[in-house]
């Protein structure tokens, strides 16, 4: 049976293939319009429901006025299309079985029947909003121009169509997130409920990575509603000096109101008992901090995301942006935006590097390689001629989708990827252990989206951009990109809010993107392209990566399906969330996997002979085994003895039902 989510999964399904078609066809059946029947309904349905600050798309084309010149036709010319990546957003065919493939031609000729039924609405409202203008003495949209015209966007529609390139100051996602820092409150209370109570003082606490007492005092001071700046003296390696300097001594944890050392959690339970804390948390109401006090991290505090010796190519590539001056040109029947030429680009650095022809092509190739440039079709690495060029950060995808190139490609030597990814794995442990709950099934984002940490992980990541992911083993490239993926979630999820329908999942899981060893990585290929090893996603016809493109060299050698324990996209059905590190990553992965089985994710009933496992073993389940047998049989492992001894005994004498639990998509707060 078809679920209400299953089927508004397959709507969304629907609706996202038929906008796809009308964004590469034309319809010149009414008066000469250019507008597509299908483009109309789709943008119905996307004003409507999608909400317009995830509209992340490609990026806007600019028209020149060489173009409307007479000897010009722009019929003749496509624009330019950005490859389409097999997204996997929870959409789930109703009525099919592990092997999708089989239904798709009854699936065809019902979207096909589907599309015409809808056509002639379309075309109806089309006509009647056409004449309703004509009547009003309006003028046509600029989907609605005949042929001919020249298209002018006004800039006030590109500022709203594509939000990144502009500062959002009226956005706010995180008021899509109801709930704070306490992860006990009941979901049917209100905001207002929940709020803490207002402090002129301020109270900070002291603490280190797995540090048990500065876990105590985090529960402690919760419990009592009570709001506290942290300072992890790992993050922050100049306060452990203070500390020392001071004290004598760096042990933690050591808890402030204001200027007063109050101690550690056994002081804090003796001030309890006797009532002494409550009478300090009421003069704390009203008693602003002293000169003295311990101050909250200082934004940029103890960071070293900015340093580095400057890269020479670096200076080269920027004069060369000034020389150059990339435009739009075409390039086989295609327009591409801010090219150059591969002739232009040789002149130029057989001048400016007194280079021969020969040798100017060479250092070309040397810069296309530490991911300065690119050519727009990948059909080189760099070659003198007509071959057209890109700068990284002038990419439409880089501009309009990636989040951790805000200032263009940096300027400095590109790091070693195993420090980089030491320093991302710093952070993620102390975001995780100071503003995620003890299971790792509720996190904190308001906390996360105003911490100094936070800050400071979206900085490192900047040095992502010209990496090189070759020199990864297997055990950091799982550890790296896994806890890359759910700090990736979490920033989107700050970016652009939850995603509550299902247009809103696709975008969320193909749109959102970092820019990483020179090409552009969403959740999607992180997902199903490198840890997957380049598999389809589930009901999806394609791969991730084609055979040609550059990122499948990043992608593990073999699937590891583990990893489906342990990506965690914001969800209640999702994993707990938690920090890997590449020397335990397999043992750390077996323990993820136990914890998620053995709490909801596959449940047996042995008198009902019937299983109910969570969905991520049906959509995953070929990384499991090659039937629902083996898949139960691979989940049992990681089951308690004697749970897992009661399914084999069911798979192996009985006919055993099995049941998918439906998922929940609800934010993990």
């Amino acid at each position: 049976m078809a679920s209400a989510d299953d089927q508004e999964e397959k709507n969304a399904t629907i609706s996202d293939i038929t906008s796809h078609k009308s964004s590469i066809s034309q319809d010149k059946d009414v008066e000469g319009l250019t507008t597509n029947v299908e483009t109309l309904k789709t943008s119905e349905f996307s004003e409507a429901d999608a909400p317009k600050h995830s509209d992340k798309e490609e990026a806007p084309v600019k028209i020149s006025d060489a173009q409307g010149k007479d000897d010009e036709n722009p019929e003749e010319f496509l624009l330019e299309e950005k490859p389409i990546e097999p997204v996997f957003d929870g959409t789930e065919i109703p009525e099919s079985g592990t092997q999708p493939s089989s239904v798709w031609p009854d699936k065809a000729v019902a979207l096909k029947n589907f599309v015409k039924e809808k056509g002639t609405v379309a075309m109806t409202t089309l006509i009647r909003r056409l004449s309703s203008k004509k009547e009003e003495g309006g003028s046509p949209r600029m989907d609605d121009k005949s042929d001919g015209d020249k298209m002018e966007v006004p800039a006030s529609e590109l500022k709203e169509e594509y939000p990144k390139l502009e500062e959002r100051s009226v956005w706010n996602p995180l008021s899509f997130i109801k709930i704070g820092r306490d992860v006990q409150v009941e979901q049917t209370q209100t905001e207002s409920s929940v709020e803490v109570p207002a402090m002129k003082g301020r109270i900070v606490i002291y603490t280190q990575l797995g540090c048990q007492e500065c876990k105590a005092i985090r529960s402690f001071l919760r419990e009592k509603r009570l709001n506290f700046v942290e300072i992890n003296i790992d993050v922050f390696p100049s306060r452990k000096l203070e500390l020392e300097k001071i004290y004598g001594s760096y042990a933690v944890p050591k808890v402030y109101f204001n200027d007063e050392l109050i101690g550690g959690p056994k002081e804090l339970s003796d001030m309890e008992a006797s009532g002494l804390l409550d009478n300090k948390i009421n003069e704390m109401m009203n008693i602003e901090p002293a000169a003295s006090s311990p101050l909250p991290p200082l934004p940029g505090e103890d960071d070293e995301s900015a340093s580095g010796k400057l890269d020479e190519l670096a200076a080269i590539v920027r004069k060369m942006k000034e020389v150059l001056k990339p435009k739009d040109r075409y390039y086989k029947m295609r327009r591409f935006s801010n090219c150059f030429l591969g002739s232009e680009a040789v002149d130029f650095l057989s001048e400016d590097q007194y280079f021969e022809r020969e040798e100017a092509v060479e250092f070309g190739r040397k810069l296309a390689i530490n991911h300065f440039f690119r050519h727009v079709l990948n059909e080189n690495i760099f070659e003198d001629g007509n071959h057209l060029y890109r700068f990284l950060e002038h990419d439409p995808i880089v501009m309009c989708q990636c989040y951790n190139i805000p200032r263009g490609t940096l300027d400095v030597m590109p790091k070693p990827i195993v420090e980089i990814a030491s320093r991302l794995r710093l952070l993620s442990h102390a975001i995780i252990e100071a503003y995620v709950s003890e299971d790792g099934k509720h996190v904190d984002y308001r906390s996360i989206h105003g911490s100094e940490e936070f800050k400071r992980y979206v900085r490192i990541t900047e040095e992502l951009q010209r990496v090189d992911l070759g020199e990864l083993s297997r055990e950091e490239s799982l550890a790296f990109f896994i806890n890359l993926y759910n700090m990736m979630a979490i920033h989107a999820i700050l970016s652009w809010g939850p995603p509550t329908k299902a247009m809103e999942r696709r975008k969320f899981f193909g749109d959102f993107k970092y820019v990483i060893g020179g090409f552009p990585y969403s959740l999607s290929a992180i997902h199903n392209g490198i840890l997957r090893s380049n598999q389809r996603p589930p009901y999806s016809l394609t791969r991730p990566f084609a055979p040609r493109d550059r990122r499948s060299k990043v992608s593990l050698e073999y699937p590891e399906p583990l990893v489906h324990f342990a990506l965690v996209n914001g969800t209640r059905s999702g994993p707990a969330l938690r920090c890997y590190s590449p020397g335990n990553i397999d043992k750390e992965l077996m323990e993820s996997a136990r914890d998620f089985i053995r709490n909801g994710g596959l449940i047996v009933d042995a008198e009902a002979k019937v299983a109910s496992a969570n969905r991520i073993l049906h959509w995953y389940s070929v990384d499991f085994g090659k039937n629902e047998t083996e898949v139960l049989k691979h989940a049992a492992n990681y089951m308690e003895p004697t749970k897992s001894g009661e399914l084999m005994e069911l798979l192996a004498n009985t006919h055993l039902k099995v049941t998918y639990q439906p998922y929940d998509w609800s934010l993990n707060i």
